[in-house]
């Protein structure tokens, strides 16, 4: 008998845990072709079938679902070892992954990587956009070590909240508009611009106007706070915005405070429960110590 490679170990793993080579594949960022391989070699080494596939799926046989609790304990012996010994190196190496949504209102996360850059010039570090909903599922599968985005459910025990500043929800148009609306009653049959149907935005659209038992119209739907701005400020239509993206520096908008907005969720910070990552619960510590431009959220 050879020697089992650890690769081969997470291979195996990962085909059990997202159900399949495919998933596998796409979630480790390997080719299905060799993830295939390394099982058959592994399948080889050990002198039994630990995998067989069937029309729904993969199923993991007797022998498979026994050695599957050894491969799992020698994975988490292996991640012992390497959280030790970052432990030991602390946290002048290492990466740090982070996610941030397009919002992130008055944190200064820029500010905050740069800093951190100065200090710990060997530590590298990386930033993902997407929606929060996205981050967070990432982060739960262990593929960011810090998300930075509005208030959004999580699940529960796996994830820590801290709450970095105060956001507020506001109706913006194209400067030359001539309406001055008062109220969210004002707007009802007006053309919207907003994110899509899956993010927090949307949903908090939604939520405004189902207090009128109505649905928005959506003239336009794009990708970013800041595209919605661009939009609006060309005569698209109009829509609601967080504040801070409708003050910030840029296309020129008007910006009206509507009575009957729903509140718009705060800015947090979210890490792992039980950091692994020296690096990575330091630049947490940092950012949620670092003085917000609008008020912190108790």
């Amino acid at each position: 008998m050879g020697a089992v490679e650890l690769r081969q170990l997470v291979y195996f793993d990962a085909i059990v845990r997202y159900g399949g080579f495919t998933r596998a594949a796409q979630n480790l960022h390997v080719a299905q072709p060799a993830i295939s391989s390394q099982i058959r070699k592994l399948e080889h080494e050990l002198g039994v079938q630990l995998l067989v596939r069937s029309p729904r799926g993969v199923v993991v046989t007797e022998a498979g679902a026994q050695l599957l609790e050894h491969a799992r304990a020698a994975l988490s012996c292996v991640a012992d070892l390497t959280t030790t010994a970052a432990e030991h190196r602390g946290v002048d190496y290492g990466s740090v992954r982070i996610g941030a949504t397009p919002l992130t209102g008055g944190v200064e996360l820029s500010r905050a990587l740069a800093d951190y850059r100065g200090r710990y010039p060997n530590v590298r570090l990386t930033l993902r956009s997407g929606l929060a909903a996205e981050l967070i599922e990432a982060l739960v599968q262990g593929e960011l070590d810090l998300v930075v985005a509005p208030e959004h459910d999580f699940p529960d025990g796996t994830i820590t909240l801290r709450r970095l500043s105060r956001e507020k929800l506001v109706m913006i148009a194209p400067v030359h508009w001539d309406a001055r609306p008062g109220a969210l009653a004002d707007i009802l049959e007006e053309q919207f611009i907003c994110l899509p149907a899956n993010s927090g935005l949307r949903r908090l659209l939604n939520t405004a106007f189902s207090a009128f038992d109505r649905e928005p119209s959506i003239v336009f739907e794009t990708h970013s706070p800041a595209s919605i701005r661009e939009m609006v400020a060309n005569g698209v239509g109009i829509a609601l915005v967080a504040e801070s993206i409708a003050t910030a520096p840029g296309h020129p908008v008007s910006v009206f405070h509507l009575d009957g907005l729903p509140a718009h969720p705060p800015i947090c910070a979210y890490s792992p429960v039980t950091p692994t990552n020296p690096a990575a619960a330091r630049f947490t510590a940092e950012l949620v110590t670092q003085p917000p431009l609008r008020g912190v959220v108790a």
